[in-house]
């Protein structure tokens, strides 16, 4: 749990300790490209063929440090260039970030965002059609609720005035001084995926009526998908405690990474209508009806943020754990123990980027209000993985 801070756990050293299967499989072969689906498509197929385990231990190194003294960053996503946008949670400014030079370009403020607590701006996406549209996706929060928009990205405005006004594709998510969740990333189908908090009100979570604690799949323009499990509710699964992890694996399986209370963070495979347990369960509970997480972590080892896919494993980053996770995935089950990089080395860490091959960008959490910044915080870096 992010809003919380607990005595230090110690990781049991047996994997059975640290993995626990759901009645779910993914896949943990190299990523392959999906091709685009139909909005009706499946997301995911339990049917799907499943390659060999990666090898149980990997490594990580860091390669380089692309840029510092960001402050308060939270959200991620890339251009089709490969450059980074970066959100400013507290600043509520958008932020690009060449991945050769470091170079840094305002794209300006985004209108509305009313930062506090745990709210503020949150998770980016860049639409799946931006060479045509050049459309940003942002997920934030204003003084009555969350919501989730979209703003033209114009490259031609000078800098700092390059963003369009938001056009808000869903609103009414409920907001809280915590559990605001605010990753949003399109899907392999090309729809727009985001995870919610319940805003510290648990009942939320399993109230299907309500936006809050769930994984919400919609339309780029923010209306309900075809194939999700009510066709008029954009509510794609419940029963999550606060949601800030969304990657797809190379079978198209949708993962997620959510904070638990006291005793477990998850990382949880996401199928449609799905009940993951919140507030009934935390962790591996057994309980009929409630689906296991896959991996679990005692909460001073994780409060898991963004996760990526890459090299055959899920990287979750760790705000509370100050580290990088790596759990190994085969066929229906993880692989291997999950392997701790970095820890303590730089503080709490936000978000974590697939960059294609052996490469992740890591972007670190320390101005969050919960960190000890130091010189240099907040920073990206570019890490290279086997």
């Amino acid at each position: 749990m992010e809003t919380v801070r607990r005595p230090a756990l110690v990781i049991a050293s047996a994997a059975a300790a640290l993995l626990l299967t759901a009645g779910c499989s993914a896949d943990g072969g190299a990523p392959a490209p999906a091709a685009p689906a139909s909005p009706g498509s499946p997301v995911a197929s339990s049917a799907a063929p499943s390659p060999s385990a990666p090898p149980a231990k990997g490594s990580v190194r860091v390669a380089a440090t692309l840029t510092e003294g960001l402050k308060s960053p939270w959200g991620a996503a890339l251009l089709p260039d490969g450059d980074l946008l970066v959100s400013s949670r507290d600043e509520a400014t958008i932020t690009r970030v060449d991945t050769e030079s470091g170079k840094r370009t305002s794209l300006g403020t985004v209108p509305g965002v009313a930062p506090a607590g745990e709210g503020g701006l949150l998770g980016l996406a860049v639409s799946p059609s931006y060479a045509s549209d050049h459309q940003v996706y942002a997920y934030f929060t204003t003084e009555s609720d969350n919501r989730i928009a979209r703003l033209l990205y114009d490259e031609r405005k000078p800098a700092g005035r390059q963003l369009g006004a938001p056009d808000t594709i869903l609103r009414g998510i409920p907001k809280g001084t915590v559990h605001n969740g605010g990753r949003i990333a399109f899907g392999p189908d090309r729809m727009l995926y985001a995870g919610t908090g319940e805003t510290g009100d648990r009942g939320l979570a399993q109230d299907r009526a309500s936006l809050a604690g769930k994984i919400l799949r919609m339309t780029p323009d923010g209306q309900p998908v075809h194939g999700n499990p009510s066709a008029d509710s954009v509510v794609y699964s419940y029963g999550h405690r606060n949601v800030q992890g969304l990657a797809w694996d190379g079978q198209r399986r949708l993962w997620a990474a959510e904070f638990g209370q006291d005793t477990w963070d998850e990382l949880n495979l996401i199928e449609p209508g799905k009940n993951y347990g919140w507030p009934v369960a935390e962790g591996r509970a057994g309980k009929p009806g409630y689906v296991d997480p896959v991996a679990q972590w005692k909460t001073a080892d994780a409060s898991p943020s963004g996760i990526a896919w890459a090299r055959g494993s899920i990287w979750m980053a760790g705000l509370r754990g100050e580290r990088l996770w790596r759990i190994p995935l085969a066929g229906t089950e993880p692989s291997a123990a999950p392997q701790p990089f970095l820890q303590g080395r730089y503080g709490r860490l936000r978000t974590v980027l697939a960059a294609g091959g052996a490469g992740l960008w890591l972007v670190t959490g320390e101005t969050d209000g919960r960190g000890t910044p130091g010189a240099g915080d907040d920073r990206i870096l570019r890490l290279a993985v086997t």
